[in-house]
């Protein structure tokens, strides 16, 4: 049993269906240029659509900071969902008042319509009451479906789960599913793989896995600083000296939880950050003067592939090196293939996300081969983080009234 409601709890024929999707997405000319988070939506939308529902669709774009921002309309977006609906999707100027309330009223059942920015409104993130019971007077019921906007305390994220029948769409089904089977009811041995440029943006990340996993890889920029703060000479590379005596206590931490935390033995160094740039493998104790470290190298590699081997969850966040560029996302794009490839065979529970992670994973082709990928950024860091979540929180304490 989950501890809120999915669609599976609703009948939604003939009722007003609120959903709350993340439509946030890129633009270029006027055109949506990458519609992933419409394709996710869509199934939500499509069974709500087949059970007869009145689907009414909110969502953010940019940051208008509550004014109308002409380049910020979703009025793009609802082109792209009706081609990938094969089904006219109506839109409303606003998302509340006398243009969205008559929008909404003209929907038969089945029917499907995208109201305006919600952020064209300041009673969006401020959580208004009055802004809420406005949206709140356009629905039957509440659908959330939008993960990543889940770390707001919104008025579309949780002031709607206040006032009406809710529960979770199957993206925010699904989403929520691998992050329980991944951090909160592992299989274990567990691994986190943390990578990135700075551990100061990270500090909270650290400190709750440290005290929840098994194995913590630790690779990109953060690595050069736990490096440092172990007495090693890292030359040229990104790091963050004054967070050395953090570096410490994590590590500290981590001895006292039983989490075996793991640095690069070897390290891929070139003088200059640029494609294909000279470069040699040197050993960490042996990082030249004049290089920085751009990846890690095989020897660390041989080992991070030989633990992750006897682990059954992997958590990823954040790239091992410089994926950006050839030849340093060499290490990111092997550990990710060993890990799609442990989870095609059925050995490891993958899920990734957060930051450039997607990216990297993109780069890497695995995307498609790991257990979950989350495109929720903040929403997914904030929960490794071991936040309560407002949008869950709400989600779990809503009541769906008979």
């Amino acid at each position: 049993m989950t501890s809120y409601r999915t669609l599976d709890d609703l009948d939604p024929a003939g009722q007003r269906a609120l959903v709350r999707v993340d439509f946030n997405v890129p633009m270029k000319d006027g055109r949506v240029s990458d519609a992933s988070r419409i394709e996710r939506a869509a199934v939500t939308i499509r069974e709500l659509r087949d059970k007869g529902a009145r689907v009414v669709l909110l969502s953010h774009f940019g940051r208008p900071k509550g004014k109308r921002v002409a380049e910020m309309s979703l009025k793009p977006v609802a082109a792209s969902l009706e081609a990938i609906l094969g089904h006219p999707v109506a839109f409303a100027d606003d998302c509340i008042g006398p243009e969205a309330e008559a929008t909404v009223a003209a929907l038969a059942n089945g029917e499907v319509a995208l109201l305006e920015n919600l952020r064209f409104h300041p009673g969006e993130e401020a959580n208004d009451d009055a802004f809420s019971d406005a949206l709140a007077k356009l629905g039957d019921l509440f659908v959330s479906d939008a993960f990543s906007a889940a770390h707001r305390a919104h008025a579309s994220v949780e002031g709607l789960a206040r006032r009406l029948p809710t529960a979770a769409g199957r993206l925010m089904e699904t989403e929520l599913t691998h992050l329980a089977q991944a951090l909160e009811r592992p299989e274990r041995p567990l691994a986190a793989v943390v990578g990135g440029a700075k551990v100061s943006s990270k500090l909270a990340l650290l400190d709750n896995l440290v005290q929840k996993v098994d194995v913590l890889i630790i690779g990109g920029g953060m690595a050069n600083t736990f490096l440092y703060a172990q007495g090693y000479e890292i030359g040229k590379s990104l790091c963050e000296k004054e967070m050395a005596g953090t570096a410490r206590q994590i590590l500290e931490t981590a001895e006292a939880a039983g989490c075996d935390v793991l640095l690069p033995s070897d390290v891929v160094a070139a003088e200059a950050f640029s494609v294909n740039a000279p470069h040699r493998t040197v050993a960490t104790s042996e990082v030249p003067a004049e290089s920085m470290i751009l990846d890690v190298g095989l020897e660390s590699l041989a080992t991070l592939k030989a633990r992750l081997a006897d682990c059954r969850t992997c958590v990823w966040n954040g790239p091992l090196g410089a994926f950006e560029i050839a030849p340093f996302d060499h290490g990111t794009n092997v550990l990710a293939k060993e890990v799609a490839d442990l989870t095609r065979a059925g050995k490891i529970l993958s899920v990734a996300g957060g930051g450039d992670t997607v990216a990297a994973l993109a780069h890497a082709g695995v995307v498609e081969d790991f257990s979950y990928v989350s495109a929720a950024g903040g929403a997914f860091l904030e929960w490794l983080e071991g936040k309560t979540l407002p949008g869950v929180r709400a989600l779990r304490d809503a009541v769906v009234k008979a």
